[in-house]
């Protein structure tokens, strides 16, 4: 039986999501009067909260520098003179344009969290549809479509993948080995649709390319000098907490925007005020905000009474199991932003499968550190790929879907939750009814 505050942390949440889905409110106010509620009703104090905020420290910080960076170099106008450059290298062809998009983005998303991708690549998006006389909403939501399946690809490449594949031990290399397929699989899905879901944008031909506009790149030594700032930055995200002393793909985001700042302060292109101004406040208060909505669900038991029901439905049937968890978290997660889905879905996966009696409690202790029973693996494996997938399910299911909409608002347009939806829910559909077939093909 819930509590009263389990009642209210679980109300609270729905109310929220509902407020959300229907656009009624803005879906960070929503967020943010949700959590509010929380503390006000006493179901967690502000401490409390600040610390369920602390927990997902690192993904803010990193979209934090990531934004700060991108921003740093929009007076330069690179964004523009690549725009222009990718529709001459389309030769005007919407379908290149969008076959270049799928080919630019998954392979950067396969060493860079997804997220992080659209944050870099999505302001090329704008000027590029421009130069078309194309809606750029459309090429935005194909970018975070891309991304998020590419993020399957590595370990490192969606922040699902790697709260689980660090939950259960997954390495590296291992993951590469056994999961891999399943990203590429995920994108070739995406590819497969493009002729149908974006068939405006697939016949579109320019065919008067001489009236392009060809922006000037401005400041070159502040792009020199960025750009070396943006290659050491990148380097370290790959490289960085495999070094001696180890730095996380946050503190070195937060370096790079520190840098950025400096260079465009000292050249003198930029003020830091300017900067700092159009940071996307709003998409970083989001997630603040759902971090302390699913921190009540956790504290209040909610998670914990919904893996006893676990255990009642699934039995000891994996095979069943890892099906279920692919449908379930899937549409779960693109009601849920999939990062703090995955951080309260695998304490609530662990304790299923001690309770089913595949595993000894030992391996809830969070410094476990040995390799789980291969058993029990595909259901970990499939929650990785219901969360990463699922969060192309609605506007905000994953992180890259609310950054691209921030991005959107910042060039004067709404990504509303009802057009997303018009591409997402064949999209997800498809790739969650493929990601079964091949879950149940490799591993079942």
């Amino acid at each position: 039986m819930l509590s009263s505050k389990a009642i209210i942390s679980l109300a609270t949440f729905v109310i929220v999501m509902v407020l959300m889905i229907t656009e009624r409110v803005h879906l960070t106010i929503a967020a943010l009067l949700g959590a509010l509620v929380l503390v006000l009703l006493n179901v967690m104090s502000l401490e409390e909260a600040t610390a369920y905020i602390g927990q997902s420290h690192a993904t803010l910080a990193l979209f934090l520098g990531v934004m700060i960076m991108v921003r740093a170099f929009e007076p330069t106008l690179i964004f523009e003179y690549l725009a222009t450059q990718m529709v001459l290298l389309a030769k005007g062809q919407g379908k290149r344009l969008l076959l270049g998009i799928v080919a630019i983005t998954a392979p950067i998303c396969a060493v860079l969290p997804n997220a992080t991708t659209v944050m870099l690549l999505a302001p090329l998006i704008p000027p590029i549809a421009e130069d078309l006389s194309v809606d750029f909403i459309p090429l935005l939501i194909l970018m975070v479509f891309v991304a998020n399946s590419a993020g399957l690809i590595s370990l490192v490449g969606d922040p699902a993948t790697f709260i689980v594949g660090n939950a259960v031990n997954i390495g590296f290399v291992d993951y590469l080995g056994k999961l891999s397929l399943g990203g590429i699989i995920a994108v070739l899905t995406v590819v497969a649709t493009l002729p149908f879901l974006f068939r405006s944008i697939w016949d579109k031909k320019l065919d008067d390319l001489e009236h392009l506009p060809h922006p000037k790149i401005n400041h070159p030594r502040m792009l020199i000098l960025g750009g070396l700032v943006v290659v050491l930055v990148l380097t370290f995200f790959v490289a960085g907490e495999s070094m001696p002393i180890p730095i996380s793909p946050a503190t070195v985001a937060l370096a790079g925007a520190a840098l950025c700042l400096l260079i465009t302060h000292h050249s003198g292109i930029d003020s830091i005020y300017n900067i700092l101004r159009d940071v996307d406040w709003s998409t970083l208060l989001f997630f603040m905000s759902i971090f302390v909505l699913i921190g009540g669900l956790e504290k209040t038991g909610v998670i914990s009474s919904a893996s006893g029901l676990l255990t009642v439905i699934l039995g000891r049937n994996i095979a069943l199991g890892a099906i279920l968890l692919i449908i379930v978290v899937g549409l779960l997660s693109s009601l849920i932003p999939n990062i703090p889905l995955v951080v309260a879905m695998v304490p609530l996966l662990k304790e299923y499968v001690v309770k089913a009696g595949f595993i000894s409690a030992d391996f809830l202790n969070p410094d476990f550190a040995g390799d789980y029973p291969a058993v029990v693996l595909p259901l970990f494996y499939a929650m990785m790929y219901g969360a990463t997938l699922g969060g192309n399910g609605t506007l905000f299911g994953a992180s890259s879907n609310i950054v691209a909409a921030g991005i959107a608002e910042q060039h004067g347009k709404h990504m509303s939750f009802n057009r997303f939806l018009k591409y997402s829910v064949p999209i997800t559909a498809l790739q969650l009814a493929v990601i079964i077939v091949y879950v149940s093909v490799r591993f079942l």
